[in-house]
């Protein structure tokens, strides 16, 4: 390939690699000719004089790869002593003419750019024919043989040098594509590989919150109750403990598997339980309707995570006196509601992090929840689950 300038990314080695070769290749060839048309000249002086050239030409581009640090205009001034360099030649003999075909390849790997390399191809040509013209002058040999060979090296080269010219920015334009893309996919992966740590630490601190710090939470307040002597200190030790075990197992849980698994089987089972332990440990009356409905995992863990928080809440917040849960399959899925007699709240003015686990809970499976509450009327809690017999639709 005729050199041009390398393209950047990963094409760089290949085409540092492939301009270097063929720069040796050219001076090879525009040494080797350039010793014979000088050692068969016949002249001294103009041999001397060839030589004086060639040497001036040579020492310009050892100065030019030597000190590279102006890679525009130092190899400019390279092609333009080149192109006088080829003036004095012609003029000194016609047979250093044919040189400057040998020289074709210096202006597309030194120009730099398509209109650049052009113009220098064309200034070396004029350099060349003017040499050859101040020597012989204007005659019919020198139009015919002369002006005419030196019009088709150079159109041809012209031809080659924009085809060249042409794939190399090809290359390049692949290459920086190529740059880009991988550019990227390694800004797609850090950031799939950020939002996967985000999920997983929201996901984390969700499962904590609806497991261990309400069992923390229950723990504390049957520990202050019994410290306060209220006559059920019994019962209130074995809660503690009872919890402290459910924390336990739930804490292994998380440390090894990563996720809670509850017993298979029927939901409505599984929330008897925490409804059963609910009304023991806070002496509310808890009214249940629970349809005996099987869920897969995913679903039983949303509907059971839901129910503990809406009971912490009334625990902690509602001062409620009767609690009442409902789980049924409606036409579009599973529905559990939750409701009770308490203060109530704002919803619009709560976003705690329960409620906010809830709802995404609830998302990750195509559910939703509805709040609904307001100051002195109590609280209904609606989580709604799309799932068929055994499968929840994701």
């Amino acid at each position: 390939m005729i050199g041009m300038t390398p393209p950047a990314g990963p094409a760089d080695p290949f085409w540092a690699q492939a301009l270097r070769r063929w720069n040796t290749v050219v001076w090879v060839l525009f040494a080797a000719m350039a010793v014979s048309l000088a050692v068969m000249d016949a002249s001294d002086a103009s041999r001397y004089g060839a030589l004086a050239l060639l040497g001036a030409v040579a020492l310009c581009y050892a100065v030019l790869d030597r000190f590279p640090d102006n890679p525009v205009v130092r190899p400019h001034g390279y092609l333009v002593v080149l192109a006088l360099a080829l003036a004095g030649l012609a003029y000194l003999r016609m047979s250093y003419a044919s040189l400057f075909m040998v020289t074709l390849p210096h202006y597309w790997m030194f120009g730099r750019s398509r209109h650049a390399s052009t113009v220098f191809l064309g200034l070396a040509a004029v350099a060349t024919l003017t040499g050859s013209w101040l020597r012989n002058g204007w005659s019919a040999e020198f139009f015919g043989e002369t002006v005419v060979g030196t019009l088709i090296v150079v159109a041809v080269g012209v031809l080659i040098g924009l085809w060249a010219h042409s794939v190399v920015e090809q290359s390049t334009e692949r290459a920086r594509l190529i740059v880009e893309l991988e550019q990227t996919q390694a800004r797609l992966a850090e950031a799939h590989q950020r939002q996967g740590a985000a999920d997983e630490r929201e996901r984390m601190a969700r499962e904590i919150h609806d497991t261990l710090a309400q069992g923390f939470a229950s723990i504390i307040v049957h520990a202050e109750a019994a410290r306060a002597g209220t006559g059920r200190s019994a019962q209130q030790l074995r809660a503690i403990e009872s919890t402290a075990r459910d924390n336990l197992a739930e804490a292994r849980a998380l440390v090894g598997a990563g996720r809670q698994q509850i017993a298979t089987g029927s939901v409505a089972r599984t929330l008897g339980r925490v409804l059963d332990r609910f009304a023991e440990d806070t002496e509310l009356a808890v009214d249940r309707e629970l349809d005996d409905i099987v869920c897969d995992q995913p679903a039983r863990i949303a509907l059971l995570r839901c129910t503990q928080e809406s009971l912490a809440n009334v625990r902690k917040h509602a001062r409620a006196t009767t609690v009442s849960v409902v789980l049924t399959k409606g036409p579009y899925g599973v529905e559990l509601e939750i409701t009770d007699d308490g203060t109530g709240f704002v919803v619009e003015e709560s976003a705690g992090f329960g409620l906010v686990g809830m709802e995404r809970r609830l998302a990750e499976l195509g559910g939703e929840l509805t709040i609904t509450s307001s100051l002195g009327d109590g609280t209904r809690v609606l989580a709604r689950i799309p799932a068929g017999d055994g499968e929840a639709a994701r």
